[in-house]
């Protein structure tokens, strides 16, 4: 089972991509919510108004929209259009570049499982094919690193979470949960990426595990299990 952002592309780009798509869409329609859209920062308090929906970002965005346009004075039926801009954009993922090789590989040998929290829709991307099984928090109704997401990927993969591998790049959201669970676990961080805070976190909770850089350096680990 894989992550899906910054494990198999780098999701700040694509994001930003399809901000921008969604506030040129939105400019000569809502001026006032179009200088509004980003809404990275606002994602905290919007799941702690909406607890029983913090697993959804798409249910939280469209929400947000439709909130920001009521307040200025827009229309709110422009928010299922606006966001539906959104949402192809943020399809438009462009993987790191050892990732579909790898997974082309990895197809051939093992039953692959994608587990998300974000609304990226793998099955939407040229890298869909490889995977057996899809399970996105919106979708499921849970979100990492509630461990009910992680079993039923096992369960839909037909295989124990001993005799699953966890590939993705947050402690707190795949490494520890996945982990807790019995499951094998590769903790992929990318260069660039800040471990010291993690690297503390992981030693006080006894967690021992090589840090790799990327899919091919996961598949060379692997070899030696046949």
């Amino acid at each position: 089972t894989l992550d899906l952002d910054d494990t198999l592309w780098p999701v700040s780009p694509v994001l930003a991509g399809a901000e921008a798509c969604l506030t040129d869409w939105l400019r000569p329609l809502a001026p006032k919510t179009a200088e509004l859209v980003p809404m990275g920062a606002k994602l905290p308090a919007l799941k702690a108004r909406y607890p029983e929906r913090a697993h959804d970002v798409s249910w939280l965005r469209l929400q947000y929209l439709r909130q920001t346009l009521v307040e200025h004075g827009e229309d709110p039926a422009l928010a299922e259009p606006a966001f539906e801009r959104f949402y192809q954009a943020r399809q438009l993922v462009q993987p790191y570049a050892e990732v579909e090789a790898v997974l082309e590989h990895w197809a051939q040998h093992y039953r692959l499982g994608a587990i998300t929290n974000g609304n990226a829709d793998v099955r939407r991307t040229r890298l869909g094919k490889y995977f057996s099984v899809v399970l996105s928090a919106h979708e499921f109704g849970a979100a990492k690193p509630d461990p009910s997401i992680f079993l039923a990927a096992c369960q839909a993969l037909q295989v124990s979470p001993a005799e699953t591998l966890h590939i993705g790049d947050d402690w707190a959201f795949d490494v520890e949960p996945a982990s807790g669970l019995g499951m094998q676990v590769a903790w992929l961080r990318r260069p660039g990426a800040s471990l010291s805070q993690e690297r503390r976190e992981r030693t006080s909770k006894g967690f021992s595990s090589t840090v790799f850089r990327d899919l091919w350096a996961i598949d060379h680990a692997l070899k030696p299990l046949g």
